[in-house]
């Protein structure tokens, strides 16, 4: 006998799914609470699928209500479902799968999948038979019930479907949805690709055996007539480039003329898909090759598509010329993800032009989501990389046009193109731009703000090049325009400024220090005008000012316009407000640059800091502890401030002694340095370097203690966190001496582990875009052990010396350099067999010096001369045959070898 409900009861659960449509809040909270109540009987969810499945008489936004409460319900406890009421559930929605309401097949599809999600494939073993089977229904409702109830399956058990688990269903499946790509109806057709869809990344091997027919069936709806069919098309065609472009290569050059048909498709969604298609081809070997033949129609279309569309100008209130006194919501603020603290050593490698994806700082943050015109963007930016100077025949025609077109929305397209492909074509664009870049700040003061906007963020993709013009040319104009932008009264013209600025900042350096009386006029008048939103990227603005110009900030003047305002926001600002990280970050940049120049301001903000360290570790224990009662602290808050500390120290140097004197510091360090999140361990160990060198008294006598931990975390898996110890470490060495001694075995064998990584990857520099190997670091304190305890290392030189060259051969002269070296000669002196072997890396190390001094000198001198004396002149010379000529030429000019 069926289950039946009770009248009463079925009342009092109609009654509460129309009170918790209520937009009343009171209303909502006795919905809530009468929810848990009736979740104490199990047959509630009985009454819960009897109104979605049976209840016909009611509207259907009550009945889809009734079983989206189930489907959390089944979410949250599902395990502890009786098995008659588990069975009824699952009785209902496949007998109801093809109910006349799309609604309710959909509620039904998606309660289907959340039983199926919760490991319930297995245990529901006709599920997928009886679903395959519904598909050849007669009945449309039903036919479109399961598909959609299985296309929802595969995108969440893509990989359990294709798994010994469950006998292969997909060996089944694939083949059946196939057939179904020939249905009359475009629904049908558009589950049938959606669902094997799924399976293509993955490489399921029940597709792989039927590819070539996937490939026909897709071919074969390539002009569908309905718009979501031909975009399931397009979705599969850019999957399978990825994953089986040896299938597609035979059919290239039909499957690229669709393409270019597609990707102006009157249907935005499916030209955004087809767009994809440029973007993943990019990314193939084969690019060149194959699409060269196409750029004469494909360039066009793509700079077509990078007009904003009229639905995009009214999202971004295009015809809103003033609107900066009108305040942020605060949905227009992107939540801010602090970068810990790393640790990296200068190096000489040319840096790359500003190498941000175009799309990344691309304009439209109100459509942050991804659209054609972003996408097509992209699609030009990773093509002008794949094809760099080839691009231009087919494109600097079209931009003439482009730029000085008398309709905005057109011109504003082309200066979005002239950014595209700044970073691919840049050498190409060299002989146009002593005409292009007055044009470009010309733009900079166009009446439509949007024009406005994209000018600041192609010159900033050209700030390379202005920068290594003579400034009177170029950086001048650019930066007095860029300073007047910063101060407009479009929002979106003050972001797009101020980020421009950052970059121009980056990019120049000190060539900035003659203007920096205006540069801080500007910056800080901005600060009385800006709303909440563009506030925090002119803290940005103003922290990588201070990291380009350095110590030339540390001017009376400077710091009496500066410092006020940025002083009056943090006491503005409480412990608990988000916005504290921006500004703790510009603090740590701007107490780096002004050294002894921030000491009127440092106690309140070393105290400050230490407190919210403090707040945030007392939170997590008391989380740890009573999860239940407490809710978990936002670690950032912590991580800022380690990183501030660490700014504090770096920039006070010795004056920072007497704060940590007066704190407990050393204490919390100690807990940071254990925290279970690698960020906060990470600021801990650069904030333990910057004190072991700013007042080491304070540290020595936590050294015990800390060392065993510093060793535990030389751990590449967490690369920075490692890094950063490593770094410590180092530090440590250099104040030790031979006190050093008892730790060496401590961290030998990891640091020694780690310099021998195959390459271990590449970190960037935060502030400047160049690459330093991050093996400089371990090399760099494997050197500083053996100059503190020579005996201890050296009988292991032979397993690191290789690498040690290697990696600090394109480090440039600096003390930390100066010390890995002395503490390598000294480790040869003690072990020079263990050199032997490797000797020409040691030379060519050496080679990398461009002025050591005179003692390091003679120790590389003492070194050389005896290994050539020790193998006589003949071998020396078979030996220096294998230099390159360069290496040859430095040793005999600085050595006489």
């Amino acid at each position: 006998m069926d289950w039946q409900p009770d009248e009463q009861g079925l009342q009092q659960v109609l009654q509460l799914l129309k009170d918790s449509q209520s937009p009343n809040t009171a209303t909502q909270r006795i919905v809530q609470d009468k929810l848990k109540q009736l979740n104490q009987f199990p047959d509630f969810n009985n009454y819960l699928i009897f109104v979605l499945t049976r209840l016909k008489s009611e509207d259907e936004p009550t009945r889809s209500l009734s079983g989206l409460i189930l489907k959390n319900n089944v979410k949250a406890h599902y395990q502890s479902f009786p098995p008659p009421v588990a069975d009824f559930i699952k009785q209902e929605c496949l007998n109801n799968i093809g109910d006349a309401s799309s609604l309710i097949r959909a509620t039904i599809g998606i309660l289907i999948t959340t039983i199926a999600s919760k490991g319930e494939l297995q245990m529901w073993p006709e599920l997928l038979p009886q679903l395959c089977n519904l598909l050849n229904s007669e009945d449309y409702n039903t036919c479109e019930g399961a598909f959609g109830a299985l296309q929802k399956i595969c995108e969440d058990s893509s990989e359990l479907l294709d798994s010994d688990a469950l006998n292969r269903p997909l060996n089944i499946m694939i083949p059946k949805f196939l057939q179904f790509f020939k249905h009359c109806s475009p629904k049908i057709r558009s589950h049938a690709i959606a669902c094997v869809n799924q399976f293509i990344m993955d490489r399921a091997q029940a597709l792989m055996d039927n590819i070539d027919t996937f490939i026909e069936h897709l071919f074969a709806l390539a002009v569908d007539d309905d718009p979501e069919v031909r975009k399931n098309v397009c979705r599969a065609l850019v999957m399978l480039l990825e994953v089986r472009i040896d299938r597609l290569i035979p059919h290239m050059h039909s499957i690229i003329q669709y393409m270019l048909q597609r990707t102006q498709d009157h249907d935005e969604n499916v030209a955004l898909e087809a767009c994809e298609f440029w973007l993943t081809l990019a990314e193939q070997p084969i690019c060149k090759e194959v699409l060269a033949s196409h750029l004469v129609q494909l360039i066009p279309i793509l700079v077509n598509g990078m007009k904003y569309s009229e639905i995009d100008i009214i999202l971004l209130k295009g015809d809103v010329e003033e609107d900066e006194a009108v305040p942020d919501s605060e949905q227009d603020i992107k939540p801010r993800f602090h970068k810990s603290r790393t640790v990296t050593l200068p190096h000489e490698a040319e840096r790359p032009d500003g190498s941000e994806d175009a799309e990344d700082d691309d304009d439209d943050d109100a459509l942050s989501d991804w659209n054609l015109r972003k996408c097509s963007a992209a699609a030009l930016d990773v093509l002008a990389n794949v094809f760099r100077e080839e691009l231009l025949p087919h494109l600097l025609p079209l931009l003439k046009g482009l730029l000085f077109h008398p309709e905005w929305v057109v011109k504003e397209s082309g200066i979005l193109v002239l950014g595209a492909i700044a970073e691919g074509c840049m050498q190409g664009m060299v002989p146009y731009l002593p005409e292009l870049i007055p044009h470009l700040i010309q733009c900079l003061s166009d009446k439509k703000a949007l024009v406005r906007s994209i000018a600041c963020w192609t010159l900033s993709r050209y700030a390379h090049w202005v920068v290594s013009q003579p400034p009177d040319m170029h950086l001048k104009p650019l930066m007095t325009e860029l300073l007047k932008r910063i101060l407009d009264g479009n929002k979106r013209v003050q972001e797009a400024a101020c980020s421009a600025f950052a970059t121009l900042e980056e990019e120049a350096c000190t060539e900035l220090v003659p203007y920096l009386s205006y540069i801080l006029d500007t910056l800080v008048f901005a600060f009385g005008k800006y709303q909440h939103k563009n506030l925090l990227i002119l803290y940005d603005a103003i922290g990588t000012l201070a990291d380009s110009v350095g110590h030339h900030l540390n001017q009376p003047e400077y710091i009496q316009k500066l410092m006020p305002p940025l002083i009056q926001k943090w006491n503005e600002l409480k412990d608990e407000d988000k916005d504290l990280f921006p500004l703790l970050e510009c603090l740590s940049s701007v107490a780096t640059a002004l050294q002894s120049g921030f000491l009127p301001y440092c106690e309140p903000v070393y105290q400050r800091c230490v407190t919210l360290v403090q707040k945030t570790l007392a939170q997590a224990m008391m989380y740890n502890q009573h999860p239940e009662q407490y809710e978990a602290p936002d670690k950032d808050f912590m991580i800022v401030a380690l990183d501030l500390l660490s700014g504090l120290a770096e920039g006070l140097g010795g004056h920072v002694e007497q704060l940590v004197a007066r704190s407990n510091i050393m204490t919390l360090l100690f807990q940071c340095m254990q925290d279970s999140m690698p960020e906060v361990r990470q600021s801990s160990f650069a904030l333990l370097g910057d004190l072991t060198k700013a007042c080491f008294i304070h540290v020595k006598p936590c050294i015990a203690e800390f060392m065993p931990i510093l060793g535990t975390n030389l751990n590449p898996e967490f690369i920075s966190v490692c890094n950063n110890a490593t770094w410590a470490i180092g530090e440590i060495c250099m104040q030790m001496g031979a006190e050093m001694q008892p730790y060496v075995q401590m961290v030998l064998n990891n640091l020694v582990e780690i310099i021998n990584r195959p390459n271990t990857p590449k970190t960037l520099l935060e502030n400047t875009g160049r690459l330093t190997s991050p093996s400089a670091i371990p090399a760099i304190t494997i050197g500083r052990l053996g100059y503190v305890c020579p005996q201890e290392v050296a009988p292991m030189l032979q397993q690191f010396i290789r690498p040690w060259c290697t990696s600090l051969r394109n480090i440039r002269d600096n003390e930390e350099k100066d010390s890995a070296f002395r503490g390598i000669c000294m480790m040869i002196g003690v072990n020079p067999g263990g050199v032997v072997q490797d000797f020409i890396f040691f030379c060519d190390a050496v080679a990398s010096w461009v002025s050591p001094k005179d003692d390091l000198r003679d120790m590389f001198y003492k070194i050389l001369h005896g290994f050539k004396d020790q193998v006589g002149e003949e071998n020396w010379q078979q030996f220096s045959e294998q230099f390159p000529p360069l290496l040859k030429e430095r040793l005999a000019a600085f050595y006489g070898v």
